[in-house]
């Protein structure tokens, strides 16, 4: 075996570790966003509106598990936060739109 086979071959290790940690990490962040989704769904429902912060939050946890899904799945090498800065969407602007009362 060859050094740089050596070396690929270590890699892969690390990134099978990586992978496990992430998994883990998926997995806590799937049932946080699950109960914001039903956190948002009882605000919605009490105040008739979401909650803004919920909101970008959420938005900002799906983002993180779609970077943890694409490099689990070797779309890229570029591990996900905390390697990497928080996933935020700045573009959208957060818009609360008032929904007791009728839109034009």
């Amino acid at each position: 075996m060859s050094k740089s086979d050596k070396c690929a071959q270590e890699s892969l290790l690390l990134r099978v570790v990586w992978m496990l940690i992430y998994f883990f990490v998926w997995q806590l962040a799937e049932l946080l966003l699950l109960g914001i989704a039903l956190a948002q769904l009882i605000i919605r429902i009490v105040r008739g509106a979401p909650n803004d912060a919920l909101k970008a939050f959420g938005g900002n946890l799906s983002r993180f598990l779609a970077q943890v899904g694409r490099f689990a799945t070797f779309q890229t090498d570029d591990k996900p936060w905390p390697f990497a800065d928080w996933p935020v969407d700045d573009a959208a602007p957060i818009v609360s739109h008032d929904l007791t009362k009728p839109q034009p």
